[in-house]
């Protein structure tokens, strides 16, 4: 039987995503549905602050950090590939946060950070050098995340109806935010939307 386009694309995005994509390491302490609440390991992320509107940072946020594990680094032995890893990180900049991020000052115009989790084969030590300033790298400690799952895409109506839910969950069990609002996604930009993974997440 002759496979059509359709199929063929499916099978490969849906083979792509099976793939074994490192992910920080975390203990689920409870799970009900769509929410879960997590404890993570410390980890070491690259991180870059860029501005414009949500979608042109995610994408421009993207590129400088893709471009940073594709090699655009140094180490002795010169430029390494990193490996990548899930999810990718969007936050936003104008939210004061209390965890060892780069210090941003109050005057910092509005835009949002955009990190990948580093792979924890490697140290603060022993990771690669970005050649571009602008990519900063940071060691974040243990933490504990209230966290809501969703596919599709992530449009306005939809981040503010996961939003609510996660509120929701978060009040029932008195769990208070101590930080902003993180949008996580774990696939690539051509994933069909049924098949992506996106998660948002808040420390309490």
């Amino acid at each position: 039987m002759r496979l059509n386009i359709f199929t063929i694309v499916l099978l490969f995005i849906t083979s792509f995503n099976a793939m074994a994509i490192e992910e920080p390491e975390f203990i689920s302490i409870e799970k009900k549905d769509a929410f879960e609440v997590r404890e993570y390991q410390p980890k070491l992320i690259a991180q870059v602050l860029v501005t414009g509107t949500f979608d042109t940072a995610s994408s421009k946020g993207f590129r400088l950090l893709a471009d940073f594990i594709f090699g655009n680094n140094k180490t002795n032995e010169g430029p390494k590939k990193i490996d990548m890893t899930a999810p990718v990180i969007t936050r936003d900049a104008s939210e004061k946060i209390e965890m060892t991020a780069p210090v941003i000052s109050e005057e910092t115009e509005k835009g949002w950070y955009v990190s990948f989790n580093m792979p924890k084969q490697f140290t603060k030590e022993t990771l690669p050098i970005p050649n571009n300033s602008e990519i900063k790298i940071t060691e974040v400690p243990a933490e504990k995340f209230a966290v809501i799952s969703f596919s599709g895409l992530v449009r306005e109506k939809k981040y503010a109806e996961m939003l609510s839910l996660l509120n929701e969950e978060m009040k029932k069990r008195n769990l208070d935010p101590k930080g902003p609002v993180i949008l996580a996604r774990y696939n690539p930009p051509w994933t069909l939307p049924f098949l992506r993974r996106n998660e948002l997440m808040v420390r309490f």
